[in-house]
């Protein structure tokens, strides 16, 4: 049981990664309080946060076929989501984007998440 609790969870991440850029990507992004090069800035997230959404997935299954390597390829997956995590927190208390009146309560709960999700997979 305990076996396929991480990587139950590395592919419900990789699943909410996945589900965020398709929907970001998809409406016009034009809060008039976005600080300058906000849209640039996430844009930017959408290759490493697709690659470690695939090193998500990958380790899964090779967990769950029980390959050694899973675990491996997992720990790199965590390390990546605690660094852009990390980078995502530092960006919105820097721009003041954890305020009630600039979505906060979401930015914090997708900064949340991630730094979660690190410490689990």
């Amino acid at each position: 049981m305990a076996d396929t609790i991480v990587p139950l969870v590395q592919i419900a991440v990789a699943i909410g990664i996945a589900t965020f850029w398709l929907n970001w990507l998809r409406h016009e992004q034009n809060e008039p309080w976005f600080p300058p090069g906000f849209i640039e800035h996430e844009r930017a997230f959408v290759y490493p946060d697709s690659i470690c959404a695939l090193l998500l997935v990958v380790s899964a299954i090779l967990s769950l076929a029980g390959h050694p390597l899973g675990r491996s390829v997992g720990l790199v997956a965590g390390g990546m989501l605690l660094f852009l995590g990390v980078i995502d927190l530092a960006y919105m208390l820097q721009n003041g984007l954890l305020a009630r009146e600039r979505n906060g309560l979401q930015h914090f709960g997708i900064v949340a998440s991630i730094l979660a999700a690190s410490a689990i997979v």
